[in-house]
């Protein structure tokens, strides 16, 4: 039971650790609405232990995000968010701590769904990014030694055991085999390797060592243009959510002025309040990141890999779609689908024809019928010259 409790409070502190301010600050504020609303339930509205709460997320949560929006004030940027940090103070000011405490929410809410579209994003970049070595192995003579990849220099000759990642962007100089760089290049097949054959930084070598030449610093090697694609993602944000920030260059004075138009009607100052907090852009602040979110997801769960959540917003403007190579689409092997004899002529007889002539064939095809042939125990006919002409078939 202990052990338990030991493992659930790393797990939960490691969560803690990795969550952004924003996240943090949505956690907490549930947190304190949540004991506010149970001690309102049992005590009475006015307990210190019903308002308690409340300021602590006010405190803790309001003063981060206002000191935020006042920076982005300075710097004359008026986002959507900003009518939220007004609603905030105002609120505090007015004593109206609940409703204050559910602006926080909201605005921390919006924030922290969107780093989470954000990372979701890249979360594929980011595991290409955990499969690279961080130590690479320097031949020094006969033997070799252990170096840092940072600290590898161009011309250094580096063994790559099997089975691991490349480190840098080289020529191999000794040894044959053979690559996966699919998770670079898209291309799925296994891309032989021997002497003068270029390789790049992240292809998982195969059961073979090589010894390559570092032709490019760690920095410059693609590896590198890899991480300065996931930040350029990472800070690439959505149109809808710059479309809303334009938004509230106009809308944040505009709900303003009705705001003090309602409290110089009503002499109440709570009037001022309430429209703020109806006029804070709700769908602005939580439905983009949500909607963002749900496309990523949706996209996974069909094999799509969304980089950049921005291009999610072309894609309905988009009528065609050009790819470079089938293995985009394929994994680069053919399979018998379907056979259509002639008449007079059984499947099992023509296949066992086919594949009889194409076991001496090196065409893709060929051995998709071989291998339908022997995955069907079929039968094998006796060949007696072969002979296969460049674009005639055999």
């Amino acid at each position: 039971m202990l052990l338990r409790i030991g493992e659930i409070r790393r797990t939960l502190r490691s969560v803690w650790q990795a969550a952004t301010q924003e996240t943090r600050i949505a956690g907490f504020t549930v947190g304190m609405l949540v004991c506010s609303l149970a001690a309102a339930w049992f005590l009475s509205p006015e307990h210190w232990l019903t308002i308690g709460p409340l300021w602590l997320s006010l405190a803790v949560g309001g003063v981060p995000l206002v000191a935020g929006l006042l920076v982005k004030l300075w710097q004359r940027e008026f986002g959507s968010d900003l009518l939220a940090g007004i609603s905030i103070v105002v609120a505090v000011v007015l004593g109206e701590y609940l409703a204050g405490a559910m602006v926080v929410l909201m605005l921390s809410g919006g924030t922290a769904l969107e780093s989470y579209a954000v990372r979701s994003a890249s979360s594929v970049l980011l595991a290409l990014s955990r499969r690279l070595p961080v130590v690479a192995h320097r031949r020094d003579g006969a033997s070799f030694c252990d170096v840092p990849v940072a600290e590898i220099q161009l011309g250094d000759q580096l063994i790559v055991f099997p089975h691991e990642s490349c480190p840098v962007d080289g020529t191999v100089i000794e040894g044959q085999g053979v690559m996966d760089e699919s998770y670079l290049t898209g291309e799925p097949f296994q891309i032989h390797k021997s002497p003068g054959s270029a390789v790049i930084s992240g292809a998982i070598n195969g059961e073979l060592a090589l010894v390559i030449r570092a032709d490019k610093r760690p920095a410059d090697s693609r590896y590198a243009q890899i991480m300065q694609v996931m930040r350029a993602a990472e800070q690439d944000r959505p149109r809808l959510r710059r479309l809303g920030d334009q938004l509230g260059a106009w809308y944040t004075p505009l709900a303003l002025l009705v705001a003090g138009v309602a409290w110089s009607i009503s002499g109440d100052p709570i009037r001022f309040l309430s429209v703020l907090v109806v006029a804070t852009p709700c769908p602005l602040l939580i439905a983009i990141p949500v909607a963002i979110i749900g496309s990523i997801s949706l996209a996974a769960k069909r094999a799509i890999i969304v980089r950049n959540p921005s291009s999610l917003e072309l894609a309905d403007t988009c009528r065609t779609i050009i790819f470079d190579k089938t293995g985009t689409l394929t994994y680069g092997v053919p399979n018998l689908v379907e056979i259509v004899p002639a008449e007079g002529f059984s499947s099992d007889w023509l296949l066992a024809v086919v594949a009889s002539l194409g076991r001496y064939s090196k065409h893709p095809l060929s051995a998709a019928l071989v291998r339908a042939s022997e995955e069907r125990q079929g039968a094998w006919f006796p060949v007696g010259e072969v002979s296969e002409k460049p674009g005639a078939g055999m």
